[in-house]
């Protein structure tokens, strides 16, 4: 009876522990009781982005909108130029973050970009071009602050390699944690990254409805990959882009080919001239047999068997012929000359009519006007002239 008694507790205890306790809510609760929520925030990955010394004011915008389109960024103060890549690690410890953004300046002009993943690695650096920050954009499109967006990838991504393990780092870094304090739950906007001409595209799209309308909202940049670190900002290179070239090389390659224009204009003006000196047809010959045979033959016969020349005969032509065409000229002078007279004495008689170049009649009234101003100015010279002679007279004279 005893044993009986032991077999039927232990399984009233084992039934006990097998069925869960329901917890049922207190019969009454105050008003001023806040709800107590439960909160399961499993991945905490923060994101630390901030930039190096000399960057250029749309890098620092570009830097701006990505901090306030992932609410779990944090800003951090720019690097001093003489610190090295390595201190970033530290600065992310101490800052609690596990992932890096880093944007490095270089001459104001080229960006670059580090994503990493802090300590452990991988790391990304990257080029960014055309870049395009949501205030130059103006777009129609807009999200919450601090909603979770999708992240939609080309499929290129998981075809190679370097591609699956970029997809992996941009995932962690982009995607926004489940159930973080400063996030909403609201999912109203998609990152897309598209690879095309060996490079990432970075849109940002706004979800007008259902069916897959999207807005664009901003920014716009696009990623040219250089290598993937193993570590933190370091190590060993796990891959490098045999595409890439570097900006300084693409604008040297720029120049030299400005400063070739000269040299191929050049070139071109050899060849045309050299094709010009193939297409000339040279003149015919007289002795030529072809040119003989041509025509009448007999006249050409003559021609051929004709006197000598004689050389001081033609010498003596062809000076009389240079006098001649030098009298010609003076004899055309002397009749410009002449032409001209004939025209000025025709305009000074009277009771012509005046005529412009372009045969228009010129005023009578004009005319008198003109006769008249011009009497009175001689009327004022010889009044003049006679005041001087009669003023050296009175002084000749004493007076």
């Amino acid at each position: 009876m005893v044993k009986i008694k032991k077999k039927l507790k232990r399984s009233l205890k084992e039934a006990e522990k097998a069925e869960p306790k329901i917890e049922l809510p207190p019969p009454s609760r105050n008003s001023d009781e806040p709800i107590a929520k439960k909160r399961k925030w499993i991945n905490k990955q923060r994101v630390l982005i901030f930039a190096s010394r000399g960057i250029s004011f749309t890098d620092r915008h570009l830097m701006k909108n990505l901090q306030n389109m992932l609410p779990h960024s944090r800003p951090g103060t720019k690097m001093e130029r003489k610190d090295t890549l390595t201190v970033v690690n530290e600065i992310c410890e101490m800052k609690n973050c596990n992932k890096c953004i880093l944007f490095e300046g270089r001459l104001r002009r080229d960006l670059y970009m580090w994503f990493a993943n802090v300590h452990e690695g991988p790391s990304l650096k990257c080029l960014v071009e055309s870049v395009f920050t949501m205030g130059e954009l103006k777009l129609t499109g807009n999200s919450l602050k601090g909603s979770r967006p999708l992240l939609s990838f080309d499929e290129k991504f998981s075809q190679e390699p370097h591609y699956r393990l970029m997809q992996e780092l941009l995932t962690q870094i982009f995607g926004t944690p489940k159930d973080l304090p400063k996030s909403q739950p609201f999912i109203d906007h998609v990152i897309s990254f598209s690879i095309l001409d060996n490079r990432i595209w970075f849109r940002n799209y706004q979800i007008l409805s259902e069916d897959g309308a999207l807005v664009e909202i901003g920014p716009r940049f696009c990623l040219n990959p250089i290598k993937i670190f193993a570590g933190g900002f370091g190590g060993k290179t796990i891959w490098e882009n045999p595409h890439y070239i570097s900006p300084a090389k693409f604008r040297q390659q720029l120049k030299r080919l400005a400063g070739q224009k000269y040299e191929l204009k050049n070139e071109e003006r050899e060849k045309q001239k050299q094709t010009k000196e193939m297409l000339q047809i040279e003149p015919a010959d007289e002795n030529d047999i072809s040119n003989i045979l041509r025509g009448d033959i007999l006249k050409k016969a003559k021609k051929l068997t004709a006197k000598p020349i004689d050389l001081k005969k033609e010498s003596d032509k062809a000076e009389t012929r240079a006098t001649l065409t030098e009298k010609k000229k003076i004899k055309e002078a002397f009749k410009m000359m002449k032409k001209q007279k004939e025209k000025a004495k025709e305009l000074s008689k009277p009771g012509l009519v005046m005529k412009t170049k372009d045969g228009k009649k010129i005023n009578k009234h004009k005319l008198k006007r003109l006769k008249e101003n011009l009497e009175q100015r001689k009327k004022m010279k010889d009044r003049k002239k006679k005041a001087k002679k009669q003023a050296v007279r009175k002084d000749v004279k004493g007076e």
